[in-house]
C-alpha cells in the first residue's frame, strides 16, 4: 500500500514536470519501476502511461506546436530515437550515458548562467540536430531530456517548445507501444494494476502542470528547465558510474 502510494504521488509529480518542460515521466519514473521488474520490462510497462499523458498534453497544447520545427527537427528526433532505441542493446554502455550526462549538465548550466547556446534556424540544422538529438538519446534511453535541451536552442516560448517536444514524443509512442504489446505482453498484463495507477498519476500531474505552463515568463523558464537539466544529467552520471563497478 505504501508502495502504491508513493508512486502515485511521483507519478503526480512526474507528470506536472513534463507538462511543464517536456520530459520527466521516464526519467523519474523507470528507475521506481526497475525496484520491482527488469529495466526492459519497466521501459515497456512505463510506455502505456507515457503515450497517455503525452497525448493529454497534446491535447491541451495542440495550438501551440511550432509546426516548421516540428515536421523537421521533431519529426528527424523521432526517427533518430526509435533507431537509437532498436540499438540500445546492442550499442549502449555507461561511457554514453557519461557523455550524454555531460551533455545535460552543460546544457543546464548556461541555461542557469543565462548563457544561452543559440542553435542556426535552417531547416538542414534542424533535421541533422533532430537525427543526431534523437538518436544519442534513444541509444542512451532518455530521449526526452536531451530533444528539450537541443530545442532549447531554438529560442522557443515555453509552451511552443513544450507543444513540440509532446509532438514529437507522441510520434515514438505510437511507433514503440504497439511493439511493446506484442513483445512484452506478458509483462504488461501482470503489471495491470501498477501502471493503471501510474496512468492515473500522470494524468493528474498534466493537467495540473499546463495551466501552469503558462504563467511562467519565458527568462525563469528556461532556468527552470536549465535546473531539472542539469539535476538530470547528475542523476544519470552517478546511476553510470555505479554500474560500472
Amino acid at each position: 500500500m505504501w508502495f502504491d502510494a508513493i508512486l502515485v504521488a511521483l507519478a503526480v509529480l512526474a507528470g506536472s514536470i513534463a507538462a511543464i518542460s517536456g520530459f520527466g515521466i521516464g526519467s523519474l519514473l523507470t528507475p521506481v519501476l526497475m525496484v520491482s521488474m527488469r529495466p526492459a520490462d519497466a521501459v515497456a510497462v512505463l510506455a502505456i502511461p507515457h503515450a497517455v499523458a503525452t497525448s493529454i498534453r497534446l491535447l491541451r497544447l495542440r495550438s501551440d506546436v511550432d509546426m516548421p520545427t516540428f515536421k523537421q527537427f521533431g519529426l528527424a528526433s523521432g526517427i533518430g530515437g526509435l533507431t537509437g532505441a532498436t540499438l540500445q542493446a546492442r550499442l549502449a554502455s555507461p561511457a554514453l550515458t557519461i557523455v550524454l550526462a555531460v551533455l545535460l549538465v552543460l546544457s543546464g548550466a548556461t541555461e542557469l548562467g543565462r548563457r544561452h547556446v543559440p542553435l542556426p534556424q535552417t531547416p538542414t540544422w534542424r533535421l541533422v540536430g533532430g537525427v543526431l538529438s534523437g538518436f544519442f538519446g534513444g541509444l542512451v534511453g532518455n530521449q526526452g531530456g536531451i530533444r528539450a535541451a537541443a530545442l532549447l536552442g531554438f529560442n522557443l516560448p515555453p509552451r511552443q517548445l513544450v507543444a513540440t517536444a509532446t509532438a514529437a514524443a507522441l510520434f515514438v509512442d505510437a511507433a514503440r507501444v504497439p511493439i511493446y504489446l506484442l513483445t512484452a505482453s506478458s509483462a504488461i498484463a501482470a503489471s495491470t494494476r501498477l501502471w493503471m495507477l501510474v496512468t492515473l498519476g500522470v494524468t493528474v500531474g498534466t493537467f495540473a502542470g499546463v495551466p501552469i505552463l503558462g504563467r511562467i515568463p519565458q527568462p525563469i523558464y528556461r532556468r527552470v528547465v536549465g535546473g531539472l537539466l542539469l539535476l538530470l544529467g547528475c542523476g544519470l552520471f552517478v546511476a553510470a558510474v555505479r554500474s560500472m563497478r
